[in-house]
């Protein structure tokens, strides 16, 4: 009798440790009693009773996935090739567990009919310029479709936008003229504002009473430290003035009288 009783014993405690499950930290589990699904198991032991119970675990972390090259056109018409990399959480793990077959590969899937067609709604300039707008557009539309799985999108980064070798070319030389545009603007600007600095000199000399000349003998002084074999002659502008006075009015013919 005894004997009986500790062999029952031993089979119960047999069943026990072999019914204590472990969830971890970031994982939940889902317990199905006879095939249905009763309950969600959190972190911790939990017991699942052999035959009549099985259990699933979800992790519950954030998980990253790689979206193929996709050949895409966008809405100028223009041929493009496109990858990402999508960031996902399960937020409801019996959802994730029973509303879809494969998770992972929805997710997967679907990323990758949305990136296309989020492509075909901008054009190049769009896509390349606001990256990450079309990146959050992809990521919204993703989130919504996914939710009834109990997943939320986290992130979508768009990786490479590969361009075919013609467009590129063309836009290289884009680039390159509107490099030359802004240089030949920008030197225009400073011919102006040289110009004005020029003009508002001009006026300041010619409204200082020896300004001129000082800025005569300046001009003199930079020029004798030059070690070229330039030689300078400064003639008073008086001289310069009989001289041409003299020019204008030359003297009568004495015989003419």
């Amino acid at each position: 009798m005894i004997g009986t009783i500790y062999v029952v014993l031993a089979i119960v405690l047999f069943i026990v440790l072999v019914s204590i499950k472990q969830v971890t930290q970031y994982q939940r589990g889902l317990r199905f009693t006879f095939g249905k699904y009763s309950g969600l198991m959190n972190p911790g032991w939990r017991l699942v009773w052999p035959i009549i119970q099985f259990y699933k675990k979800v992790d519950l972390r954030v998980k990253a996935v790689d979206v193929p090259n996709q050949e895409a056109i966008t809405k100028d018409n223009i041929s493009v090739s496109v990858n990402a990399v999508i960031y996902y959480k399960i937020k409801e793990a019996d959802k994730a567990v029973l509303e879809v077959e494969d998770f992972f590969y929805a997710i997967s899937q679907l990323a990758q009919t949305t990136m296309r067609n989020a492509v075909g709604q901008v054009d190049l300039d769009e896509l390349l310029s606001a990256r990450d707008r079309v990146s959050e557009n992809i990521r919204a539309i993703i989130d919504k479709a996914s939710d009834p799985w109990g997943i939320g999108v986290i992130n979508v980064e768009l990786k490479d936008i590969t361009l075919p070798e013609e467009m590129k070319r063309v836009i290289g030389k884009q680039a390159e003229a509107e490099r030359e545009k802004r240089a030949i603007i920008i030197k225009a600007e400073g011919e102006v504002i040289a110009a004005s600095n020029m003009a508002k000199a001009a006026n300041t000399l010619s409204e200082s009473k020896g300004a001129l000349h000082l800025r005569t003998l300046q001009s003199i002084n930079d020029i004798s430290s030059d070690q070229s074999n330039t030689i300078v002659f400064a003639v008073p502008l008086e001289i310069l003035r009989a001289f041409e006075g003299f020019g204008k009015n030359p003297p009568k013919d004495k015989s003419g009288e």
